[in-house]
């Protein structure tokens, strides 16, 4: 009766086949909704109606109608809201106390406290910090992103990004990317670290700052647009944007007063392929935050990890937190470093990924896999599956090798809960002893668990039973 070949279609465990020819097979990626628990997977079917597509709808506008542009730098104390306060610091991820948090973190905030001249040594400021005499609280509390430990310091600069249209007012803050190496964001402290942060504040702030003023505000959506069709995916490849940003403010670097600060700060740029890193950071903080208490609605605006946690915010619950315990990356590592070094995933710098970069975007960037692993086919399949739990392609990010089409971007809590799919982020991975630096790159998922307890919470808001 069948006389054109059998192909078998497996829903299940590919082991089932194991027995069958590959090519006679084809393996349906699907998974039990809700992660396995029947309850979760009622609640999320239940939530999806017309109620929420129609929240979903509005709060993906205002995302994508967002148009930040980086204004200027400034010290943290002159505008970041609260952190000239007393004696505070922030940092990356959920909130965390002290005696909780992971080397590399509590390194960055020894550092910072010497930085700001609140200890004179590493003990004294280990004391003060233990002591809970310094103010600790997450950059997201502060309108502000931090990449890795992400700590800001009063006197450190930061970007300042604000919409285009002078909208509601809203900001959003970043602080300025030291490059590789031994740096304060891996949890290192030395005076190597302190000299480079001084000269930040004192050289690199001021010059950028003024070039900015002197060039004009820079957009960052058109930055970020013209970067993913040269190669970057916005997070942990940004050579392209710093690349076109140093090309933007080097004739208005050169037409300032002193040849020794035109010179260092020329020289830093062209070394730190990262640096726009942050402002991408700015940027997207300010969109997705355009989305913060949309009520019904179910995207994820916020993910962030401090070593210890990841945690999770939607568009519906404001500014509450769900959390769970965060693991470590999978990726490649540096001569000499291994899994056992690694400490758990951190750093806020995964709000790319909740606007639709990163590794939402590798498929713009198949030279990344050879950072965080994988193959150019892998950069493909991670955009495309992406598409799954995202609400709508980002107009203004569109990746040429899929046909011009925007990136996935704003992540449905409903999707997750039903596809079982995760967020795929892509990350460095640090040491987990204080000082050490960066060990490694690579590709972390976002845990199951923050996606399950945000469901139940939108669906109590609801009254959904």
């Amino acid at each position: 009766m069948i006389d054109g070949g059998l192909r078998i279609l497996n829903a299940g465990l590919p082991l089932i086949v194991e027995a069958v020819p590959p090519a006679d097979v084809l393996q349906l990626d699907w998974r039990p909704p809700g992660f396995g628990d029947p309850e979760t997977a009622r609640l999320g079917l239940t939530l999806d109606d017309e109620v929420t597509v129609a929240a979903n709808k509005a709060a993906i506008e205002r995302v994508h109608a967002s148009r930040p542009l980086i204004t200027g730098i400034r010290p943290a104390r002159e505008v970041v809201p609260g952190i000239a306060e007393g004696r505070t610091l922030l940092h990356a991820g959920p909130p965390i106390e002290f005696a909780r948090m992971c080397g590399p973190m509590r390194g960055a905030l020894i550092g910072a406290t010497l930085f700001e001249g609140w200890a004179d040594d590493p003990d004294a400021a280990l004391a003060l910090l233990e002591s809970g005499a310094i103010t600790l609280d997450p950059c997201h509390h502060h309108d502000a992103v931090g990449p890795m430990a992400g700590v800001l310091a009063p006197s450190m600069p930061v970007f300042v990004a604000e919409e285009s249209t002078g909208d509601s007012g809203r900001r959003a803050y970043s602080s300025l990317n030291e490059g590789l190496g031994k740096v304060l964001r891996f949890g290192a402290y030395d005076s190597e670290v302190l000299t480079r942060l001084a000269w930040m504040r004192d050289v690199l702030g001021p010059t950028v700052g003024a070039a900015i003023e002197a060039a004009g505000p820079i957009d960052t959506t058109s930055l970020i647009s013209q970067a993913l069709a040269m190669g970057d995916e916005g997070h942990n490849r940004n050579l392209a944007s710093t690349s076109l940003l140093t090309r933007r403010l080097a004739p208005f670097i050169a037409a300032q007063a002193e040849a020794a600060q035109i010179a260092s700060t020329l020289e830093f740029l062209a070394g730190n392929d990262h640096f726009a890193l942050n402002i991408s950071m700015a940027g997207a903080k300010l969109a997705m935050d355009a989305a913060v208490g949309v009520e019904n609605s179910t995207l994820v605006t916020t993910m962030a990890r401090n070593g210890v946690e990841f945690g999770l915010r939607v568009a519906a619950t404001g500014t509450e937190w769900f959390t769970t315990p965060v693991g470590p990356a999978d990726g490649l590592f540096f001569p000499g470093y291994g899994p056992e070094d690694a400490n758990p995933d951190l750093g806020d710098s995964a709000i790319t990924e909740t606007l639709g970069l990163g590794g939402f975007a590798m498929a713009a960037s198949p030279a990344i896999t050879r950072f965080v692993g994988g193959t150019p086919d892998d950069a493909l399949e991670a955009t495309r599956s992406m598409r799954r739990i995202t609400l709508a392609p980002h107009p203004a990010f569109p990746l040429p090798p899929l046909n011009f089409a925007g990136t996935p971007s704003g992540i449905d809590l409903l999707a997750v809960i039903e596809t079982g799919e995760l967020p795929m982020i892509n990350t460095g991975i640090a040491h987990k002893e204080a000082g050490v630096g960066q060990i490694g790159a690579g590709i972390v998922r976002a845990p199951s668990g923050v996606f399950a307890q945000a469901v139940r919470r939108v669906a109590e808001l609801r009254g959904v039973a």
